[in-house]
């Protein structure tokens, strides 16, 4: 029979490793309210600043690719990045991370047509645990395993969405920015 002392340091360690899940979690999350709305701010504060990402054609630090990544996106129509399925094993100040994403996309060709992307893959990403306690990406590697391409739809946004507002848009102009920036602190 356990100890209160042992049930409190086993009850200790459940609450930690909870914590540092949902750290990696919503570091997660920020990720792709990121990629998605063009925020270099929350972009660069899910990895650290000497990780490195192998995404797609890209290959090198993660700063180089939130850079490259950006003036894409800014050339583009719309990003929308889902996450599910996140697996999370902690090994001390580490924790390899597999996390399903979906991402819909828009972009153009390279006939320099428009064209709408699907893609299925895996974020598979090496966290660790610095400083005051903080989980960040250290290493990334995206693994494609699903694309679907088609041409984009017909019409303006306004068209295509109607009646249905607000739309979404980058930063700082999406309806988060402004509901973030009015809740008292």
């Amino acid at each position: 029979m356990q100890t209160t002392e042992e049930r409190l340091l086993v009850l200790e360690a459940r609450v930690e490793a909870l914590s540092a899940q949902e750290a990696i979690r919503a570091c997660l999350y920020r990720y792709c309210r990121g990629i998605d709305r063009c925020d270099e701010a929350a972009l660069r504060s899910t990895y650290w600043p000497d990780a490195t990402d192998r995404h797609g054609p890209y290959s090198g630090s993660a700063n180089g690719f939130i850079d490259w990544a950006l003036v894409k996106i800014r050339e583009s129509g719309r990003v929308i990045h889902t996450l599910g399925n996140i697996s999370i094993e902690l090994r001390g100040t580490e924790a390899a991370v597999e996390s399903y994403f979906q991402a819909f996309q828009t972009d153009i060709d390279a006939l320099g047509q428009e064209r709408a992307t699907f893609l299925i893959g895996r974020y598979v990403d090496r966290f660790e645990r610095r400083g005051a306690g903080e989980w960040r990406v250290a290493a990334r590697t995206v693994v494609y395993d699903w694309i679907r391409e088609s041409p984009v739809p017909i019409g303006s946004e306004a068209e295509r969405f109607g009646v249905r507002q607000p739309n979404g848009g980058r930063f700082p102009d999406d309806p988060w920015y402004a509901l973030t920036a009015s809740l008292s602190r």
